[in-house]
This record gives structure tokens, C-alpha cells and sequence, in this order.
């Protein structure tokens, strides 16, 4: 019979980059996950329990955003569509500029009841004590 022989496999190196890698996406996630820069208004609200939900953002200009995508008012509603249901979700937020006039905001909105959404929240920035808001 043949000599039998143990391999012994090191994983203190993998462990190691495995770590590394954690670590860059625990940094990196945060900034992913809203890459358009606006200014959303200040109002009392609660932070957003629902982190399945499809983003809309609306900025300073109007143009449209789902995610990062920028989306043209013909494309809005299939985007949009699409979307949701590849995240599967079932809630919209929408993420309004300051200075987004109302009406914009409106029809984003009417535009988005059309859809079966079960859920469709505004995005606020909680007031800062001692600030205008507070």
C-alpha cells in the first residue's frame, strides 16, 4: 500500500484578503447607494426603514434620476417599471431638490400612482438643532 499523507491548506492569507474586501465594501456601500448630489429640504421625519425601496431623485434642474440613471420624462414610467421590478420592491422614495419647483415634484409623484406601488414616501433631511428647521 502507498504512504498516505496529510495537506495541510493555508488560509491565513485568504482570511486576510476576505477581511480586506469586507472592509472596502462596509466603506464604499454608503457612497454607492445615492450618487446624485442634491439638497434635499429640511422637515421632521423619520429615516428611511425600508432600504428595498427604488430611489427617485429629482435635482436642482429636473432632471430625473432612478438610482444613478438619469431618465427622461418619456422613459420615467418604464424605467421606473423596470426598476421595481427588478429590485422587487414594493416602495418608491422620492429625493427632491430644495429648489425643485412643486410641480415637478407633483408629477413625478402622479406619475408614480399610476404604477401598483405599495408604498410612496418623500425623502427629508431631519432639522438641524439650532438651525432654521429647529
Amino acid at each position: 500500500m502507498g504512504l498516505m499523507t496529510s495537506v495541510e491548506i493555508n488560509v491565513t492569507s485568504l482570511v486576510d484578503v476576505a477581511f480586506t474586501l469586507l472592509v472596502i465594501f462596509i466603506i464604499t456601500a454608503p457612497i454607492l447607494q445615492s450618487g446624485v448630489e442634491i439638497q434635499v429640504p429640511q422637515a421632521p421625519s423619520d429615516p428611511i426603514s425600508s432600504p428595498e425601496g427604488v430611489i427617485v431623485t429629482i435635482d436642482r434642474e429636473g432632471q430625473i434620476f432612478i438610482g444613478d440613471a438619469r431618465a427622461s420624462w418619456s422613459e420615467f414610467m418604464p424605467a421606473l417599471e423596470d426598476a421595481v421590478r427588478n429590485r422587487q420592491a414594493s416602495n418608491v422614495y422620492v429625493r427632491g431638490d430644495a429648489d425643485v419647483p412643486y410641480g415637478e415634484v407633483l408629477r413625478v409623484l402622479g406619475t408614480i400612482k399610476q404604477m401598483d406601488i405599495a408604498a410612496v414616501g418623500l425623502v427629508a433631511e431631519p432639522p438641524r438643532p439650532g438651525g432654521a428647521g429647529g
